[in-house]
């Protein structure tokens, strides 16, 4: 009776695919040590976007959480996902970093890392393995799996002989949308099988209901290890649930030495704990067969939905899902997993929120387009790249090999460890701003939003569509989304009578969570926020999404060309050059680097050329 290995998700991936990466250590440190106890090959509980999010939203140390986790399951092996030379950004590092990273991860307590390129570029992942390697931990290679013209099973045969050429200890199959179909599981794990002496270990997301079946003919055809997430989290753009892929391979005569009984007594405590978050539930996280169409992995559609709700457009979701496939065939058929899911996602919703394919395009497509990310799979749509980079040449050598040692970090100031220097190195701008108030000793995660209890007894959620009687005339109102950024002013997109608008309100007294307990949070006027005036002439510059300015790329009196890049804008972790629309002198700038920013604000003015 072959004994089938389980690692489990539900410390990374599984919230990531929920919840937005938003589970917070405080609600995962209570299970671990149940968790620990039941035998699990791995549990997957850092990398991915975990990192990310803990700096950006959680205001957590991500490090300081990998050292809990550590002590919270000393039986168990502790897995991460690394992105090759992206490690858990969405750039290229260079060398240094990466070694560094690694060797830091490792130190504090990672033993498998699953380490996979967006581009299936093995170049970019030779520098992961030979660190993982080198620091004697598990290096998983991985297949990210997708379909197109140009992905077939020599490509991935191939691409797992060379990952075990290089060292790899397992060969993972990344199945990141849930693409995978029975035949194509059976013929892809009997041909590895064939081909490598490696175990393997399957990873397939249920967005298209077809998981457990994957899983299922994975190990009757000689898979080693599958990924299951707990039920309390599983499912949809999840994973299939431990609970019942424990039953269905006993059922089938294969052993997991795992108690079923335990993992079920773990998922009713977190099914309590993920009522907490019911502000990042989204409707695009259950079965949708159209992922096999357009792709978007499960780790992409929770992300996706939150941000595009923000910016007060999830009424076009349907949009952006059909023009997420036609971006991606332009940029030659990427696989759509981070950092090409992001890059292709936010390019996609660019070119729906402008109106215009590519009117805009943001720096990451222009570096995709120059080979800064790897070879792309598929050719490349040429009147797009062309515009995006102009008569530029691509790269053809590895990616970092152009790049210089980054370990220099001048803001000595906020570094106090070794870790310090790493986040501040992966995200220099949001890590700067997380060290400092942590070293102030003013850091505060983003709220968790309470559920109205005040007209009935039973829980319900505040209303997001109700009509308004004034002055005699009704409207329908529904409220589509925020951009609350933690401001006294706070931008609600909402519909009108089926017409969009954008309403500021300014929150004097506000209820909050703060360890389970409501407090009362008074706000005075913020009197010194600008308000800035809507587009009125040819020369305003807006965003099309609403933002952080990255950077102002002129000053009042610079003569500008139309075209000419004028401000820098990061929206959903995307850099996003705004272009003057008219050639002319600048007479006005309304922004500062580190403000947000909104849809319909002027940004800037240029007086144009008469």
């Amino acid at each position: 009776m072959k004994k089938i290995h389980i690692t489990e998700l539900v410390l990374r991936d599984g919230h990531q695919c929920q919840i937005a990466t938003r589970l917070r250590t405080e609600d995962m440190l209570p299970i671990c040590p149940q968790l620990d106890v039941l035998g699990f090959w791995s549990i997957e509980a850092w990398g991915g976007a975990t990192f990310d999010a803990c700096v950006r939203f959680l205001k957590e140390d991500p490090w300081e959480r990998l050292k809990l986790l550590r002590k919270a399951l000393p039986n168990s092996r502790i897995q991460m996902l690394l992105r090759g030379q992206n490690l858990l950004g969405y750039r290229h590092y260079s060398d240094d970093v990466v070694d560094a990273f690694v060797k830091q991860s490792a130190n504090n307590g990672v033993d498998v890392f699953r380490i996979f390129d967006a581009m299936n570029d093995v170049r970019n992942l030779t520098t992961s393995i030979k660190s993982v390697k080198k620091y004697k931990k598990h290096a998983e290679g991985t297949l990210s799996y997708t379909t197109s013209p140009v992905h077939d099973i020599p490509y991935f045969v191939n691409l797992a002989k060379e990952m075990e050429s290089y060292g790899c200890d397992t060969i993972a199959i990344k199945d990141m949308a849930g693409l995978l179909t029975p035949s194509a599981t059976k013929e892809l794990v009997t041909s590895l099988k064939k081909s490598i002496s490696l175990p393997i270990h399957i990873h397939s997301h249920a967005t298209s209901g077809l998981a457990s079946i994957n899983l299922l003919t994975a190990v009757q055809n000689g898979a080693d290890i599958i990924d299951t997430c707990n039920s309390s989290f599983a499912e949809g753009a999840s994973h299939p649930s431990t609970e019942s892929m424990i039953a269905a391979l006993e059922d089938l005569g294969f052993k997991t030495d795992i108690d079923i009984k335990k993992v079920e007594e773990i998922s009713e405590h977190l099914k309590v704990v993920r009522k907490k978050y019911w502000q990042f539930e989204s409707d695009y996280t259950g079965v949708d067969t159209r992922v096999l169409s357009n792709q978007v992995p499960g780790g992409m559609i929770s992300n996706l939905s939150n941000q595009l709700k923000e910016q007060g457009a999830l009424d076009r979701m349907n949009e952006v899902l059909l023009e997420i496939p036609k971006v991606r065939e332009d940029l030659g058929y990427p696989p759509l997993v981070t950092p090409t899911s992001q890059i292709v996602g936010t390019q996609a919703v660019l070119n729906v929120l402008t109106g215009v394919r590519y009117k805009s395009i943001t720096n990451e497509v222009k570096s995709y387009f120059m080979g800064e990310y790897g070879k792309a799979p598929g050719k490349v749509n040429q009147k797009i790249q062309t515009m995006a980079i102009g008569e530029k040449k691509p790269l053809t050598s590895r990616p970092a090999d152009l790049l210089e040692p980054e370990l220099k970090i001048e803001a000595e100031q906020i570094i106090k460890t070794d870790e310090d220097i790493l986040t501040y190195a992966m995200f220099p701008d949001v890590a700067k701003i997380f060290l400092q108030e942590r070293n102030a000793g003013s850091i505060k995660p983003e709220p968790l939003l309470l559920k109205d209890n005040v007209f009935s007894s039973t829980e319900k959620f505040a209303p997001s569509e109700f009509n308004v009687t004034l002055h005699g005339e009704t409207f329908n109102i529904k409220l589509t989304g925020s951009g609350y950024n933690g401001e006294a002013r706070r931008p609600f997109y909402v519909s009108v009578d089926g017409i969009s608008e954008e309403v500021l309100v300014e929150t004097l007294n506000e209820v909050e969570v703060s360890n389970g307990k409501k407090t009362s949070k008074k706000q005075s006027q913020d009197t010194s926020k600008t308000v800035r005036p809507r587009p009125n002439h040819e020369g305003c510059i807006a965003t099309a999404m609403p933002g952080t300015i990255i950077d102002v790329k002129v000053k009042i009196g610079d003569r500008v060309d139309a075209g000419d890049s004028v401000i820098v804008i990061e929206a959903m972790k995307m850099e996003n050059e705004i272009q003057s629309p008219t050639s002319g002198i600048v007479v006005a700038i309304h922004v500062t680097k580190g403000e947000s920013v909104s849809p319909d604000e002027t940004l800037l003015e240029i007086q144009p050329e008469s």
